[in-house]
């Protein structure tokens, strides 16, 4: 099973986390969203899996192309 590595596509703070480790994801389910400039940009999973790593928590500030979650396929 190879892992997928999600990272963020824009800076900002994370504002919400709707998922959990163990939980498993559809491909364009959300992992989290990203409030930057007034706005939530969600972080999508880009492929169907198990959330193995969640590397954020909720108020993070992350940057752009930073890693923040690991899925198994």
């Amino acid at each position: 099973m190879p892992d997928i590595k999600i990272v963020t596509e824009v800076a900002g703070r994370v504002c919400a986390l709707p998922i959990a480790v163990g939980d498993v994801v559809s491909e364009g389910d959300d992992i989290a969203f990203v409030e930057a400039m007034k706005m939530e940009i969600p972080v999508a999973a880009p492929q169907g899996g198990t959330l193995t790593s969640l590397l954020i928590q909720l108020d993070d500030v992350v940057a752009e192309g930073q890693l923040v979650a690991i899925i198994a396929t």
